[in-house]
């Protein structure tokens, strides 16, 4: 395959120029709620599933403790999450909502809603677009195991 270095041409270019309009259309829709997009992510983890470890919420969002430790601070500071120390295992920490975390999901299904109105995509795109992302952190997560 030839290489076509146009900018236009490139799928890294179109990927990271959909993933900033994405997370811009959420940062202005999250702001009413209080989240930055990074924490409207953490907590869509915990409202499908309550009690993950750190490293269980690392590995769902593909971040590394370093990341996610500040970021998980900032949210029990405003009162989202609380951390526990997980059984006897001092290094090992569980997050979990609060009721102010909790409450919050309602809104965050409307900012849901309204976000993908204001795409008026059909919805199998969008269900095509997401298996086409997947397959790719796939493939280049397998390039890099080997």
């Amino acid at each position: 395959m030839d290489a076509d270095l146009r900018l236009d041409q490139q799928v890294c270019f179109a990927l990271y120029a959909a993933s900033r309009a994405s997370t811009a259309a959420y940062r202005e829709a999250l702001a009413s709620a209080g989240l930055t997009y990074p924490q409207y992510l953490v907590m869509l983890a915990l409202w499908e599933e309550d009690g993950l470890t750190i490293r269980q919420l690392g590995d769902r969002m593909l971040l590394d403790s370093g990341t996610l430790s500040p970021l998980i601070s900032r949210m029990e500071a405003a009162g989202l999450v609380s951390r526990h120390r997980a059984g006897g295992d001092a290094r090992s920490v569980t997050v979990v909502l609060t009721d102010a975390g909790h409450a919050l999901r309602d809104e965050a299904g409307r900012i849901q809603c309204s976000l993908l109105e204001k795409l008026d995509l059909p919805a199998e795109d969008l269900l095509e677009l997401r298996r086409l992302a997947r397959n790719v952190v796939a493939a280049l997560e397998r390039a890099d195991a080997t």
